[in-house]
């Protein structure tokens, strides 16, 4: 790639925990900007849905080392990667390096098409692209992002106790968090954007700008 081209790539990196709204957020950018995008939790999710459809436990490090080398990412539909139970398989399977490393060369491989694009995930600044000119750290209080979850699974049919779902973010904010192999953490040069009080626009309105002045500079 010449260096004009390299200069025109544009690869975004967002990152942040559970229900902080990166995934909308990620996903309005690459709208914004044209970009491919890829949710890399969906990633985990597969690893996850085909451990539990194979009969394994979730926990059973080896099944996940082989699966993580062999499903296919169209096999899949995303309904069946939905939900709370799924979501805690996925932050489980997450934890293994097996995993973590096994999925690696795919998020790379996206992450290098020719225009740049758009990722979104616990360790996308920090691991995967950590030479992305733009990278962004969404978070927001548990308590913010347990309501926005118990919304979306009310919504889905799935009646949750508020409490129940608020406890399973903060035990998932504690194993991305405390993982030995990438933890959740904001990149050294990721702008942090908290969204407690923020509206949907309003949070794109400020990734926009944040971006751009990353752009400038």
């Amino acid at each position: 790639m010449s260096a004009a081209a390299a200069r025109k790539r544009l690869v975004i990196a967002v990152d942040g925990p559970a229900a902080s709204g990166k995934g909308t957020l990620a996903r309005r950018l690459a709208a914004h900007y044209g970009l491919p995008y890829l949710d890399t939790g969906l990633l985990y999710r597969m690893v996850a849905r085909a451990m539990l459809d194979a009969g394994h436990e979730i926990r059973d490090a080896e099944a996940a080392a082989l699966i993580v080398n062999s499903f296919d990412e169209t096999a899949f539909p995303e309904e069946r990667l939905r939900g709370r139970e799924i979501g805690e398989a996925a932050s489980v399977v997450a934890a293994m390096p097996a995993v973590r490393a096994g999925l690696l060369a795919r998020q790379r491989r996206f992450a290098a098409q020719a225009g740049g694009a758009v990722l979104d995930g616990r360790d996308i600044g920090t691991v995967i692209c950590p030479d992305a000119p733009a990278k962004l750290f969404v978070t927001a209080t548990p308590e913010v992002r347990a309501a926005r979850r118990h919304k979306e699974l009310l919504g889905r049919g799935e009646a949750v106790p508020f409490d129940g779902i608020l406890a399973d973010i903060r035990r998932r904010d504690a194993r991305d968090s405390g993982r030995n192999d990438a933890p959740l953490k904001a990149a050294d040069d990721a702008v942090t954007l908290d969204t407690s009080a923020l509206t949907v626009e309003e949070a794109f309105a400020a990734a926009i700008g944040i971006i751009e002045q990353r752009r400038a500079a």
